[in-house]
């Protein structure tokens, strides 16, 4: 795989920051697509080992498949180490961009939930305080611009649970446009047949840490996928 096909941000010893593309999971079972998996192809290149060569690659987050943006890689295990230990304790700053339906108000907030994460399900739910599963989930978001077809949000993250942003913003009747599988009835971006490969209006934007072997800081901003120029935003 040339590099060119992977968008790289990042490239720094074991750091490896790129900007991934909607309608790809991040790690996959043996034998389906990921976007892991082609990171390990284009080291085995580089480095000119056989294709079938063992690459050591540590992931400290995941992104939904739907979702584009921001993704830090690990090359070795005690880099992936001291990332895993930055996000557990919740020195890194992740900023998300989210187009969603409705008008939201107010223009600035904080968001506070108990989420559930279905068993055996890629689905997350808004639950009571006390149920046995409840876990804490809490964002932040500001108003960028309000458009007749929906608000653009800014939100950072303060927790990071499953689907969190897509079903805090739905529970409130603020769908992320395209998805669907939190009640939302506005296309976004090309409609494939095969609609795990269709996009959601969800991105991130901003990913900031400490380098793992320099501790030097990262700061990187993710672009925007062609597909959010139909919203027409005032960039």
């Amino acid at each position: 795989m040339k590099s060119e096909e992977l968008e790289i941000l990042v490239d720094d010893g074991p750091c490896l920051v790129v900007n991934k593309p909607a309608g790809l999971l991040t790690q996959a079972p043996r034998g389906i697509d990921s976007l892991e998996v082609r990171i390990k192809q284009f080291y085995r290149q580089r480095e000119g080992k056989d294709p079938d060569a063992k690459i050591y690659l540590g992931l400290a987050h995941r992104i939904d498949r739907p979702v584009t943006g921001a993704i830090v890689f690990a090359r070795h295990v005690r880099a992936a180490r001291k990332l895993c230990a930055q996000f557990q304790d919740r020195t890194v700053s992740k900023t998300y961009w989210a187009f969603v339906e409705g008008h939201v108000t107010p223009d600035e907030g904080t968001w506070t939930d108990y989420l559930h994460k279905r068993h055996g399900m890629a689905q997350a739910e808004v639950v009571d305080e006390e149920h046995p599963a409840a876990k804490h989930a809490v964002l932040h978001y500001r108003v960028l611009w309000h458009a007749t077809h929906g608000s653009w949000l800014e939100i950072e993250l303060e927790t990071g649970r499953t689907h969190q942003i897509r079903v805090q913003g739905s529970s409130r009747g603020h769908p992320v446009l395209g998805d669907t599988q939190y009640g939302c009835t506005t296309p976004f971006g090309e409609q494939f047949s095969d609609q795990r490969k269709r996009a959601i209006a969800l991105h991130a934007r901003q990913l900031a840490f400490r380098h793992p072997m320099t501790n030097t800081p990262v700061d990187v901003t993710a672009p925007l996928p062609t597909n959010w120029n139909n919203l027409h935003l005032p960039l």
